[in-house]
């Protein structure tokens, strides 16, 4: 395993921007920084946020208490009452505006996510592009989606029908650490272009990230105000962000899930939910077998494996097992961990010293059962404090943890199959039911087998990012994976009430011209089946 190390910083102008390359976390993070992106967060408290690569302090930043939570959800509605009636193409063209500036100023905030996550730059840019083609969809898509629609009425040709679309008001979003920039304004940007405003409550040791999109959508015209984030300890603040909130986002852990989901029953208000995952990969045995290693590769150890799609289960069919392994072993021993603000690295840290237990336990737990290290293994305190090599297991069984609970990090177990049948019934063995990825010559084949996975996304030929990139298409959790979809039709709708209002021409809907209540039923009788033989819907 090499690494890689960010040189030193050259110059001697303080003021002067430190070359590609060479810039370290003081460069990035300035008080100037910290005090600008600080002032859209409503906090009477100090809170620090630390980078991986080191474990150092980056910032320190406002805290919220319950009352500031109040008080952000308070400006929040005022100027919500106001954006929701500027129209739907002013609002979509803020969007566009902000998609242009975060393609255009994309440094910047590829540098916060390293350092706040201390993921690697180009897995930080999968973010970046993430969001740019959120925020192209939504600019151009949103006026249809929310348009009116005219459907059928009860009675054709005397009952006009017209469904509206109205925000939800003020969206509470909860957003985790392992994605700043894509979990936050990524999921808040339909939510805008819908006509609502966001309280978002993101991690604390991410937030600088969010908080720089929020500076942003500003400057690219959405109303400061309309968006506000409040910060703080997440069994504080994200219940009083359930408590204020019309609708909830939430993308987190499942334990943490359904208590949200329970605190937004109990208001009766809706919720979206992206959860957990043990998500399978399968290689069948007709695959390109060097394509699929190296697409196994981005699919395991992207983010560190700190991704809710990532793959955690390698199953491979076992007529091509050893070939494969050879080739994804090779790949995966390979990798170059590194800590430098520079594109280069293949992976970069874990997030912290909690990330780093959890992986380290469920290796130590797999290998004291019997598990074999294929690959890894080992952390990597040379290069940071939580730096773990990317890691194969082979021969993991049921009582070994990492078999069915979510790891998340950069380990995964590899197990071997028969058939298409023993394929699909093993990866579905599991609470969860996020993404899949199948990899075959056979195209009809592999749709088929995709139909059969209960996972609310399946990649052919690909890891996650062709499923997650098509946002015109729905995406989310199936079993204990979610609720609700992001992207498309669903990601900006879920924003919205529905409302249908019916205009009543000429007749009304009973007893008229003089007939009676049993001549009225018997002529509805003769209509509703007229209206089935014509096939009316």
């Amino acid at each position: 395993m090499t690494d890689t190390q960010a040189p030193q910083k050259t110059g001697t102008n303080p003021l002067a921007p430190a070359p590609e390359g060479a810039r370290t976390a003081a460069d990035v993070v300035t008080p100037q920084l910290v005090a600008h992106l600080t002032k859209g967060v409503t906090g009477s408290g100090r809170t620090a946020v630390h980078t991986p690569f080191t474990g150092e302090k980056l910032a320190d930043v406002p805290e919220s208490t319950p009352e500031d939570v109040a008080a952000a959800f308070e400006r929040a509605r005022a100027a919500q009452t106001v954006w929701e009636r500027t129209p739907v193409r002013q609002r979509a063209a803020v969007l566009l505006r902000f998609h242009d500036l975060l393609l255009d100023r994309q440094a910047e905030v590829l540098d916060l996510v390293q350092l706040e996550t201390g993921k690697a730059r180009l897995h930080a840019h999968e973010e970046v592009q993430a969001v740019a083609v959120a925020a192209r969809h939504y600019g151009r898509r949103a006026a249809a989606y929310l348009r009116p629609k005219r459907h059928a009425g009860a009675v054709p040709g005397l009952t006009k029908v017209t469904e509206l679309r109205h925000p939800r008001g003020v969206v509470g979003q909860i957003a985790p650490w392992n994605y700043p920039l894509e979990l936050s304004v990524g999921d808040a940007l339909p939510a805008f272009v819908a006509g609502n405003a966001v309280v978002m409550k993101p991690d604390t040791e991410t937030c600088l990230t969010a908080m720089w999109a929020r500076d942003l959508l500003v400057e690219a015209g959405l109303p400061a105000d309309a968006f506000q984030i409040v910060l703080g300890d997440g069994p504080v603040v994200g219940p009083e962000v359930v408590r204020h909130a019309d609708y909830v986002s939430f993308t987190g852990s499942t334990r943490t899930g359904r208590e949200v989901a329970q605190g937004a029953a109990a208001r009766l208000i809706g919720v979206s939910l992206e959860l957990g995952g043990k998500n399978p990969l399968l290689v069948l045995d007709d695959a390109d077998l060097d394509k699929a290693a190296a697409g196994a590769v981005r699919a395991c150890f992207s983010s560190a494996g700190q991704l809710c799609i990532s793959v955690e289960r390698l199953f491979v069919h076992e007529s091509v097992a050893d070939a494969f392994l050879e080739r994804f072993l090779a790949r995966t021993r390979a990798l170059r961990l590194g800590a430098a603000l520079a594109y280069g690295a293949d992976m970069g840290s874990l997030a912290g010293e909690r990330q780093l237990k959890a992986v380290e336990a469920h290796v130590e737990d797999a290998v004291a059962k019997g598990a074999k290290v294929l690959a890894g293994g080992v952390a990597r305190p040379d290069i940071g404090p939580y730096f773990y090599e990317p890691t194969v297991l082979d021969g993991v069984g049921p009582t070994m943890a990492v078999c069915a609970e979510e790891t998340f990090g950069p380990v995964v177990s590899v197990y071997r199959f028969a058939n298409d049948d023993e394929a699909v019934e093993r990866a579905n063995a599991t609470p969860y039911g996020l993404n899949a990825s199948v990899w075959t010559r056979d195209a009809r084949r592999g749709h088929a087998l995709a139909a059969r996975l209960r996972t609310g996304t399946v990649n052919l030929n690909e890891g996650y990012a062709s499923a997650y990139g098509s946002v015109q298409s729905p995406m989310g959790g199936m079993k204990d994976s979610g609720l609700g979809r992001r992207h498309g039709s669903e990601g900006i709708l879920k924003y919205t009430e529905a409302q249908t209002v019916a205009h009543q021409r000429l007749l009304p809907m009973g007893p008229a011209l003089g007939m009676d209540d049993a001549g009225y039923a018997a002529f509805m009788t003769r209509s509703l089946k007229l209206m089935k033989a014509f096939r009316f819907r």
